[in-house]
């Protein structure tokens, strides 16, 4: 096997373990926004039906509620940026290695992505 061989197989490798690891981040990320969600939520809808029971004044029970509700839009916010983040990384790295199987094995042994296929990703 030549160098150039020996050095393409590992970029395919490495390039074929971040693409692994894109996908994971993105069932992570969704995962962490959906707990996370949840649990702002949850407190916000708590707030708003004991606050009485708490001996809260409505304008604190109001301030905390929209309070907890913009958190979940930023968390909401950050987590979309995350996702197309590394759906943008996903879409280079393929790209990438449809590169280097067109130059080791031969043009067209791997498709690379195309955009009517974005739902499916």
């Amino acid at each position: 096997m030549t160098v150039r061989n020996e050095f393409a197989l590992e970029r395919y490798r490495y390039v074929l373990q971040q693409i692994h690891a894109v996908n994971e981040n993105a069932h992570r990320f969704l995962a962490i926004y959906q707990t996370l969600a949840t649990a702002l939520v949850s407190a916000a809808l708590a707030l708003f039906v004991g606050y009485r029971k708490w001996d809260l004044a409505p304008a604190t029970a109001r301030g905390g509620v929209i309070g907890l509700l913009t958190l979940a839009t930023v968390v909401a916010a950050f987590t979309g940026t995350l996702i197309v983040v590394g759906a943008l990384a996903w879409l280079d790295y393929r790209n990438e290695e449809c590169d280097i199987t067109d130059e080791v094995v031969g043009p067209g042994f791997r498709k690379r992505p195309r955009p009517g296929n974005f739902l499916r990703w």
